[in-house]
């Protein structure tokens, strides 16, 4: 029996309830958060000690640790970087001046190995506190990556790790095909990370949220790692976020299938408004995009779905686990379920 459809007003107690509601089954599922309710926190880890890890299939530039840190090529292997950001000034004259100025921003590169060794050094890195690894989407920068990384671990409030896989997007309208064949490449080198992270270098819950392009690439890559590593490294994957995702909904739901009981883990945010994934889907020949189907027909393949259709008051809607808070909280709340399991 499928759960019952939530209310637009229902859908809104998100941003505010510590608890899911019982309307909002059809939403995010029963219990959402169990046993970890989501507390009051004023900041995130990152805001205390504003440090991002990265992972990247970029190949580095001249200077690794000088602007742009990493290109839009592929590079011969993955590479660690440890990033020091400057945190946003969010006094009012700041909240202000950062319409201007932007918003995060990379302060320094402290170090950067490339390598055999890159995962185990990010995996090290962590200290075996849990990670929120961000997987980011079609026509990314290295910096652009880097700074939404921040602002997801920033905005939900996240007290462990924060960290960033970043694969080689030629951050170009024009360059979709070069994007998909580039996300695809990396899918090795996120299987290597997160074998690490899921080893005794890691030791913490790994949550993942990637956005279009990138749940592609991250779909694929838990194909693998179950296949390859098996429960063993299934059981360390926290929650699993796939925002407005760029997949074929053919394709996305052979690889739920082939996920077996592993699929309960993800959480999806679609959006039958998203102009981004309609435009996708023109380039993929009409066919549909899975974070634009429709709520019924993915929560047919035992995901948990957050539609954020009503959410959207821009014209593209495709970032909407960024920049809207309601929507930011369904992240939230999939985090934190995931840590009282």
């Amino acid at each position: 029996m499928m759960p019952e459809r939530p209310t637009r007003r229902g859908l809104l107690r998100l941003g505010t309830a510590a608890l899911a509601a019982p309307a909002l089954g059809g939403c995010l599922g029963e219990g959402l958060v169990t046993g970890a309710a989501v507390g009051p926190e004023k900041q995130s880890a990152l805001d205390v000690s504003p440090v991002l890890l990265v992972a990247t299939t970029r190949r580095p530039a001249r200077d690794p640790k000088s602007a742009p840190y990493f290109t839009d090529e592929r590079g011969r292997g993955l590479s660690f970087a440890e990033l020091r950001l400057d945190v946003p000034d969010r006094s009012l004259i700041g909240k202000v001046s950062s319409v201007v100025t932007g918003d995060w921003t990379i302060r320094s590169v402290s170090r950067v190995d490339t390598g055999s060794g890159a995962a185990g050094a990010f995996a090290e890195a962590t200290l075996g506190r849990d990670v929120l690894l961000y997987v980011h989407g079609y026509r990314e920068s290295f910096e652009s990556a880097s700074v939404s990384a921040a602002r997801l671990s920033a905005g939900i409030r996240f007290r462990g790790v924060s960290g960033l896989f970043t694969w080689p997007s030629a951050g170009s309208t024009f360059d979709y095909g070069y994007d998909r064949e580039s996300a695809l490449w990396s899918r090795d080198a996120l299987e290597d990370l997160l074998r690490a992270l899921a080893g005794p270098s890691g030791g913490g819950r790994i949550h993942i949220v990637a956005h279009s392009m990138g749940t592609l690439l991250t779909l694929e890559t838990l194909r693998m790692l179950r296949a390859d590593a098996g429960e063993g490294a299934m059981g360390r994957l926290g929650a699993v976020v796939l925002a407005a995702p760029d997949i074929d909904i053919d394709l996305f739901t052979k690889g739920i299938e082939r996920l077996g009981p592993d699929a309960t883990k993800i959480t999806v945010i679609s959006s039958t408004k998203d102009r981004a994934l309609e435009l996708s889907s023109t380039i993929a020949g009409g066919v549909l995009r899975a974070g634009a189907a429709d709520r019924d027909r993915l929560e047919a393949l035992g995901v948990r779905v957050a539609d954020a259709s009503d959410y959207g008051s821009g014209i593209i809607n495709h970032d909407l686990f960024l920049s809207n808070v309601e929507v930011q909280q369904v992240v939230k709340r999939a985090v934190a379920r995931a840590a009282g399991g």
